[in-house]
């Protein structure tokens, strides 16, 4: 049976009033006057490698949106505990749990949201402030809990929940429709030559120097090292799509212009974050005076 287009569902005027809705903070520039000092504070702090860490390096991909999921869950179950008889100190401990997991969830969350570009942290201002008046409403609730308050602390739970969901649909607009998370290198093995192409004369690429160029497309960054080496990396950052070849060349790696991503020119993996995922590299060599790339593993 044959299912027309036009017999599937169709956003209507409420749809896109809703989606307008969300993507407006993007364009609040009145923001920016508490956005700006509040990331220049927080990319200041001295974490080390602990920054790193938040960003989710290791994980390959954010933290945060992994860690938002225990204060969510012990509070989606407290509301639900709280609707049965009998369970109210269960309830209770579920609220208390999900304050507990909130710190580092929005310490993550703070860590990333500090190296967005403008219209992408007013939204996710926004979204953390939406997240911060359900924790203190949750905090509120455990109080009234533990002062033998319970229909006070569930109208407050309740207001918690609705705060901190409002705040998880803007965490999605930011993550996908604002694509403040994927790693936006990801379609280039699939769109790097799989045969060897030539990319210019050896002597176009300065020893240390990066240099821009695109191949059916693709725009790559060539690093020519000092033993005479090859490098050749996808030339659009992970992170935000920085461009690599504005970037600097710092002990092997490539630090990208816009927010410090550094990525070992060996490999293409992440040495310092906020990218997470390793940048995509080509296979490259120097034949008769012009130098070649092609997608590795090819041929």
């Amino acid at each position: 049976m044959d299912t027309s287009s036009h017999d599937l569902p169709q956003g209507g005027p409420c749809s896109r009033r809703l989606r307008d809705a969300l993507d407006a903070p993007a364009g609040w520039r009145f923001l920016d006057r508490a956005a700006a000092p509040l990331a220049d504070a927080v990319n200041g702090l001295p974490l080390g490698r602990y920054r790193d860490l938040l960003h989710g390096v290791w994980l390959g991909h954010p933290l945060h949106p992994a860690l938002v999921q225990l204060p969510i869950g012990c509070w989606i179950s407290a509301e639900l505990l709280d609707a049965l008889p009998g369970h109210r100190r269960a309830a209770g401990v579920l609220v208390a749990a999900g304050l507990a997991a909130a710190g580092p969830a929005a310490a993550a969350g703070w860590a990333d949201w500090a190296r967005l570009d403008p219209p992408r942290r007013r939204t996710g201002l926004v979204h953390a402030a939406s997240n911060s008046a359900g924790v203190l409403l949750f905090a509120a609730s455990l109080m009234a809990r533990c002062h033998h308050r319970p229909m006070k602390g569930r109208l407050l739970g309740l207001a918690g929940l609705t705060a901190v969901s409002v705040g998880g649909v803007l965490g999605g607009q930011l993550s996908y429709r604002q694509a403040a998370g994927p790693n936006r290198a990801a379609a280039v093995p699939r769109l790097a030559p799989p045969d060897w192409v030539a990319v210019g004369p050896v002597e176009d690429f300065p020893p240390g120097e990066p240099v821009r160029r695109t191949v059916d497309g693709l725009a790559v960054v060539v690093v020519h090292d000092d033993q005479d080496g090859w490098h050749v990396l996808a030339e659009r950052c992970a992170h935000l799509s920085g461009p690599l070849a504005e970037g600097t060349v710092v002990d092997g790696c490539l630090r990208c212009p816009w927010h410090g991503s550094e990525f070992r020119l060996s490999d293409g993996e992440v040495a310092r974050g906020p990218a997470t995922a390793p940048q995509p590299v080509l296979q490259a060599r120097a034949l008769s005076g012009h130098l070649e790339i092609r997608l590795p593993g090819a041929g």
